[in-house]
């Protein structure tokens, strides 16, 4: 298979970047999206040029390091996937692919498809963790916990934090992030003390940061590559309106 890639090209943060096209041939239809990158820059290094620079890590579809837009999807064309989970029988042969960084305000750009996406760890130093005095391990069925409620906490638990749900709101929004970060601990009973100020302190570092408001479009559940549900969104709603009730 053979590709034309427009690639978003920026040397650093305060240069302005543009796109580049390069030609990619003799790609199987087996190779991952990453590979296939790696095989770009192979040639690249090998012409005495500069490679491209994206992120990536595990190459498994766990840490959300891979994260690009592909042909104006977050993650490319798939469902339920990361960048790294995409394999070129994906598009046709012959096909000019786009490939972008995050566009979102709050990840500025590092260098080529690299992002700064450390307001997400910002956010979560805000308030998404708990506070207690751990000492031995307690035993597992220590806190009676309906499944149920598990369940829920473990679905919201499943986010990676790779940004796809702000870089695709048109509002540059991260409360799908957020939310499924309280959601987590909010249906545990070891999240419930903080709760209150939890909410309040990730909502007020999301604003600060210069992420977006929500407005329900539903696109950041659509690319989300673990599929997590808006339903969180309404609950951290919920929780940030009764601690302001509260005080």
């Amino acid at each position: 298979m053979n590709f034309t890639l427009k690639i978003w090209r920026q040397k650093d943060a305060k240069s302005k970047g543009a796109f580049e096209y390069y030609k990619v041939e003799n790609i199987s239809a087996d190779t991952s999206f990453l590979e296939m990158l790696d095989i770009l820059n192979n040639d690249l290094i090998h012409e005495g040029k500069e490679p491209v620079a994206f992120d990536h890590d595990c190459r498994e579809g766990i840490c959300g390091m891979c994260s690009l837009h592909i042909d104006g999807r977050a993650h490319g064309p798939g469902d339920g996937a990361t960048t790294c989970q995409i394999y070129m029988r994906k598009f046709k042969d012959g096909a000019t692919i786009t490939i972008e960084p995050w566009r979102s305000a709050a990840f500025p750009v590092i260098k080529d498809l690299v992002v700064n996406r450390s307001a997400y760890d910002q956010i979560l130093q805000a308030g998404g963790f708990i506070s207690v005095r751990t000492n031995s391990v307690p035993d597992a069925n220590a806190i009676p916990i309906a499944k149920a409620d598990a369940d829920e906490s473990m679905d919201a638990a499943a986010c990676i934090g790779c940004g796809a749900c702000a870089a695709t709101c048109k509002n540059g929004s991260a409360m799908l992030f957020v939310a499924a970060r309280v959601s987590s601990l909010a249906k545990l009973p070891q999240g419930r003390v903080e709760g209150a100020r939890r909410a309040k302190a990730m909502v007020a570092k999301m604003d600060e940061l210069g992420f977006g408001n929500c407005t329900n479009t539903g696109a950041c559940q659509a690319e989300c590559p673990k599929s997590i549900s808006i339903a969180h969104i309404a609950r951290l709603n919920r929780e940030f309106l009764s601690a302001k009730l509260e005080d």
